[in-house]
C-alpha cells in the first residue's frame, strides 16, 4: 500500500500538506524526520514530518517527497505538542513556529545562498555530485541552491548541499564565514631536538652565556609544562607564557630562531574551555541564601511556579546554582534563561566554574553550525544537563526536563516582536516546562505587575530574599532637578554639575563609572535652525537617527541610510543642529570632559558580535575602562566590583513613552541600573537627572520600594482593563495603499465589534505608522481573564478570513500581538 507523510513546511500556511512516500524508503520515515519537497513552480522546501499514514488527500494532486535528509527524528513528540500549543496561543501557523525553532543550516530551500569555504580540505575522495558543486562555488564563491541546481543539472540539490554542510565545505549565507572559524590559540612546545636530554644542556650553557632573559622563559615553560617533573605534559599557551615572564616576543622569537621553541595552533571549543579549568565545588549560602533556597523547594511541593524575588546583589545566582546542581542530580535536564546575550558571558564562567562540560550555550551570536551542534548534542546519549540560553532556547529539544529558570523575569526581550511567533518566552517556559512535569523559578529584583499579581494571589509560590549578600546596604539615591539647572544655565551638555563632581572623585579613587541613557546613536534627530526641516525616513514615519562614527543618518526600523546633507534641503541654509543626545554623543562629551579617563561604550552598534560584547565586559570587570556608557543593556544584571557611581542621565524619556506599561518600565529600569552602584565594598551612589522632580516615580525608586509602585499600578489598571485583569490582543492590519487600509481596518473593527462588542478600541495609528513602506493601523482587544481564549481566537480568525475572502481585501496583511509588551 501506498505510504503518505503529513508535513509542516517553513512558510506561514495554516495547515500541513500531505506528499507521497518513495517505495523504496517509505518505511525508514519517521514522525519528526527532515524530507525535502517540492512547494509551489520549482522551489523545493526542508519540511518536517507531523504524520506517516496511508490515506491520500482528495483536495489536491499529491507530489512526491523527493528526499529523506534524517535517519533519525530531529524533533521530539513534545516539542510537537509545544509548536501546537505556541501557533494556536499565540495566533500563528506551525510554519511560523517552525522557522524560529530551528537554527538556518536544519532548514535549507530553494532560495538559500551557499558560499564556499575556501579552508576545506578533504581527506577522500569526495562523491562526483559534490565535487561538481564544489567545482561551480569555487568559481563564483556565493550562488543560490536554485542557481546551483539549474547550472549542475543535479535533481533534489538539497540532499548534496547537506551533505557538504556536514562536511563544512559550504555555509549558508545567512551567516558571516568569520564566525565559523574554529576558535584557536598559539601553543608552545619544545622542538624534537630540544627534546633529546643532551642537546637541552647544550641549549641551557649557550643561554647562560649569551641570553639569560631566553634563559628564563625557557625555565619558565619547563615548569609550567612539569616537563622536569617527568609527569604528563601539559599544554602551554604562548600568551599564558609570556604573561608569567614579563618577556617580550623577541625574546621569544629568538628561542624559536635557535630551534628550542615551536608554535602550534590548537583548537579551543568555546564550550570546551570549561575543560581546561578545574571545577571547583558549590559556594556554600549565608543564611539568607540557605532560607531562600529551602523555601523555593518547599513552594514545588504544591506548586509548578515559584517567584523569587531578591534585591539587587542578594545572590539569586548562587540559590540558581544550588537549585541547579539539585536537579541534575535527580538525573534530570535544567534550562537556564536569560534575557540578553550580553549576560551569558558573565553567567557562563560562573557556571563552567561549577558545571564544567555539563553546560551547553545556545543563543543566536553563535555560529549556525554551533547552533545545530548542540541541538544534534541534546538528541543524543550525550546530551548537556543545563542549557544556558536566552529565549530561542526554549526550543532545543530536551529529553528529561526538571527545572526552568528564568533570571529578570520582567525583562521585556524574552518578547518577540517580529517575526511571528510573537512569543514570551517566560510564559512560554512555564508552559514547556508543565508538559515536562518540570518545575519553573522566577527569579528578580523587579517583577513584572503580572508575575507580581499571580505570586501574590496564590497561583504562583512567592519567595523573598531582602538582604543584599554580605549586607552591603541598596545605593543612595540622589535626585537631581536637571530642568531648573538648564533654566540656570547651570548644565554641562547633558551632565548636571553634581554628577560631573561625583564622577571627578570617582576617578581620582581609581573606581568605575556607569553612565545609562535609553538611546543609541549620536543624536536622535538633526534640525535646521532656519525652517525647522528634519530629515525623515522614505520607507518609515521616523525621524533619522544621527551616528557620527559612520557620519551618516539611520533609520533604526527598516536600516535606511542618508548621507548627511552639507545644506538644509527645504531651505538651503547651513544651520544644521543636533537635538537631543544617544551614547554615541556623550561618550564624545565625557571624552572632551576627562580625557585621562578610559571610556567604553556598549549599545547595539558596539556589540554587534558576540566577541565584542565579551571584550566589553571583561575590560570593564578587570577595571581597563574606567567609564561605562550604555544603553539599557548595562542595567541587566551584570555584577561588577568597583562601580561607585551610576548617572541615569535623563529619566523622563522612559517615563514619557506611549505606553500603559510605561511607570513599571521606568522604575524596574531605573532600580535596575541603580542597583549596579556599589556592590562588594562601599555603598554606592546613583544620580538620577530628571525634569519630573515631583513625579510620584521618583520617592518609590529612592526607597527602593517596589510594592508602593506595584500596588499604585495594579489599582490604576484594573480600573482601565488592562493586564493582569484582562488580556490583550493587538490586531495589525498592513498595506501599501494607505486609503485602502483605512477601509479595511474600519470594516474589520466593525466585524469585531459585532463579535466582541465594546472589547474592541480603534482603529488608530501606531506611534511609528509605516514602517518599510507598508502602511500599519491597530486594533485592541480587551478580554477578561476567565473568558475562554481558544473561543477568542476561533473568532478572530474567522472575521480575519472573511475579510480577505472579499476581492477588494485580497492584498491585507493582518497578524496578531497576543499578551503585547
Amino acid at each position: 500500500m501506498k505510504k503518505f507523510a503529513d508535513v509542516i513546511l517553513p512558510l506561514p500556511l495554516h495547515s500541513c500538506f500531505t506528499y507521497s512516500l518513495p517505495d523504496e524508503w517509505a518505511d525508514e520515515v519517521q514522525t519528526g524526520c527532515r524530507v525535502v519537497v517540492p512547494f509551489g513552480r520549482k522551489k523545493y522546501y526542508t519540511a518536517i514530518v507531523r504524520n506517516v499514514h496511508y490515506y491520500a488527500p482528495t483536495e489536491y494532486e499529491v507530489k512526491e517527497v523527493s528526499a529523506l535528509l534524517d535517519a533519525r527524528p530531529l524533533l521530539l513528540p513534545r516539542q510537537f505538542k509545544f509548536w501546537e500549543w505556541l501557533s494556536d496561543y499565540y495566533l500563528c501557523t506551525q510554519g511560523d513556529v517552525y522557522k524560529a525553532a530551528l537554527p538556518s543550516g536544519l532548514k535549507l530551500e530553494s532560495e538559500t545562498i551557499v558560499e564556499y569555504n575556501p579552508d576545506f580540505e578533504s581527506d577522500v575522495r569526495l562523491p562526483e555530485k559534490e565535487q561538481r558543486i564544489l567545482d561551480m562555488l569555487s568559481a563564483d564563491p556565493e550562488q543560490c541552491v536554485t542557481k546551483l541546481e539549474k547550472e549542475t543539472g543535479i535533481k533534489n540539490i538539497l540532499s548534496v548541499i547537506k551533505s557538504l554542510l556536514d562536511k563544512e565545505a559550504i555555509f549558508v549565507k545567512e551567516e558571516l564565514r568569520r564566525t565559523y572559524k574554529p576558535k584557536t590559540e598559539t601553543r608552545v612546545r619544545l622542538t624534537a631536538a630540544a627534546r633529546n636530554e643532551h642537546r637541552l644542556h647544550i641549549f641551557f650553557d649557550e643561554l647562560q652565556r649569551r641570553a639569560p632573559k631566553q634563559l628564563d622563559l625557557l625555565m619558565k615553560y619547563l615548569e609550567l609544562s612539569g616537563y622536569l617533573g617527568g609527569r604528563d605534559l601539559k599544554e602551554v599557551s604562548k600568551a599564558e607564557l609570556l604573561r608569567r615572564t614579563s618577556a617580550t616576543p623577541a625574546v621569544f622569537n629568538g628561542l624559536v630562531d635557535r630551534g628550542v621553541f615551536e608554535v602550534y595552533q590548537q583548537e579551543i571549543g568555546r564550550i570546551d574551555k570549561a575543560l581546561l579549568k578545574d571545577i571547583v565545588p558549590v559556594n556554600p549560602l549565608n543564611e539568607h541564601q540557605q532560607r531562600a533556597y529551602h523555601s523555593i523547594l518547599e513552594s514545588f511541593q504544591s506548586k509548578n511556579v515559584c517567584l523569587l524575588h531578591g534585591v539587587t546583589a542578594s545572590g539569586k545566582t548562587e540559590v540558581y546554582i544550588h537549585l541547579i546542581e539539585e536537579t541534575i542530580r535527580q538525573g534530570k535536564q535544567v534550562l537556564y534563561l536569560l534575557p540578553e546575550i550580553a549576560l551569558t558571558t558573565q553567567i557562563t564562567e560562573r557556571l563552567q566554574r561549577v558545571f564544567g562540560s555539563r553546560l551547553g550555550i545556545y543563543h543566536s551570536k553563535f555560529p549556525d553550525a554551533e547552533r545545530v551542534e548542540i541541538w544534534q548534542k541534546q538528541l543524543s546519549e550525550a546530551d548537556y544537563d543545563i542549557i544556558l540560553g536566552v529565549r530561542s532556547s526554549v526550543f532545543l529539544p530536551f529529553r528529561n526536563l526538571g527545572l526552568v529558570i528564568v533570571d529578570e523575569e520582567h525583562e521585556n526581550t524574552y518578547k518577540q516582536q517580529d517575526p511571528a511567533p510573537r512569543y514570551h518566552a517566560r510564559n512560554a517556559a512555564i508552559v514547556l516546562a508543565s508538559m515536562y512535569g518540570a518545575k519553573t523559578l522566577l527569579g528578580t529584583a523587579t517583577p513584572s505587575v503580572e508575575t507580581w499579581n499571580n505570586a501574590t494571589s496564590g497561583k504562583y509560590g512567592l519567595v523573598e530574599l531582602k538582604e543584599r549578600y554580605k549586607e552591603i546596604q541598596l545605593p543612595e539615591i540622589i535626585p537631581v532637578d536637571i530642568k531648573e539647572l538648564h533654566r540656570k544655565k547651570m548644565m554641562n551638555g547633558p551632565f548636571s554639575p553634581l554628577l560631573l563632581r561625583y564622577v571627578r572623585e570617582a576617578l581620582e579613587q581609581k573606581e568605575q563609572v556607569i553612565l545609562f541613557q535609553n538611546r543609541r546613536g549620536f543624536a536622535p534627530m538633526i534640525e535646521c535652525n532656519t525652517c525647522g526641516w528634519v530629515p525623515k525616513c522614505k520607507n518609515c514615519d521616523v525621524s533619522l537617527t544621527y551616528h557620527k562614527g559612520l557620519n551618516q543618518l539611520t533609520c533604526h526600523y527598516c536600516g535606511y541610510t542618508y548621507q548627511l546633507p552639507r545644506v538644509c534641503p527645504a531651505c538651503e541654509g547651513t544651520d544644521l543642529r543636533n537635538r537631543g543626545f544617544g551614547t554615541e554623543k556623550i561618550e564624545d562629551d565625557i571624552k572632551a570632559l576627562f580625557p585621562d579617563a578610559r571610556v567604553a561604550r556598549m549599545d547595539l552598534d558596539t556589540t554587534r558580535t558576540r566577541t565584542a560584547y565579551e571584550h566589553i565586559i571583561s575590560d570593564f570587570q578587570q577595571g581597563k575602562t574606567d567609564i561605562l556608557i550604555g544603553t539599557q543593556m548595562v542595567s541587566k544584571g551584570l555584577d561588577f566590583d568597583h562601580v561607585s557611581i551610576v548617572g541615569i542621565l535623563n529619566a523622563d524619556t522612559m517615563l514619557n513613552y506611549p505606553d500603559f506599561r510605561a511607570y513599571e518600565r521606568a522604575f524596574q529600569l531605573m532600580a535596575q541600573v541603580a542597583g549596579r552602584a556599589g556592590r562588594k565594598n562601599k555603598r554606592g551612589r546613583v544620580i538620577l537627572q530628571t525634569k519630573s522632580i515631583d513625579h510620584p516615580i521618583i520617592p518609590q525608586v529612592i526607597a527602593n520600594d517596589y510594592e508602593a509602585m506595584v500596588g499604585g499600578q495594579l489599582a490604576e489598571r484594573q480600573m482601565f482593563h488592562y493586564p493582569p485583569y484582562y488580556r490583550l490582543v493587538y490586531v495589525y492590519l498592513k498595506n501599501r495603499n494607505e486609503t485602502l487600509l483605512d477601509l479595511m481596518a474600519q470594516t474589520m473593527a466593525a466585524k469585531l465589534r459585532t463579535v466582541f462588542g465594546r472589547r474592541v478600541l480603534g482603529p488608530d495609528k501606531p506611534p511609528v505608522a509605516r514602517i518599510q513602506t507598508l502602511f500599519i493601523r491597530k486594533i485592541v482587544l480587551k478580554i477578561e481573564t476567565n473568558a475562554p481564549m481558544a473561543r477568542a481566537r476561533e473568532l478572530l480568525v474567522q472575521v480575519q478570513k472573511e475579510m480577505v475572502a472579499e476581492d477588494r481585501f485580497k492584498s491585507l496583511i493582518v497578524y496578531y500581538d497576543v499578551d503585547p509588551m
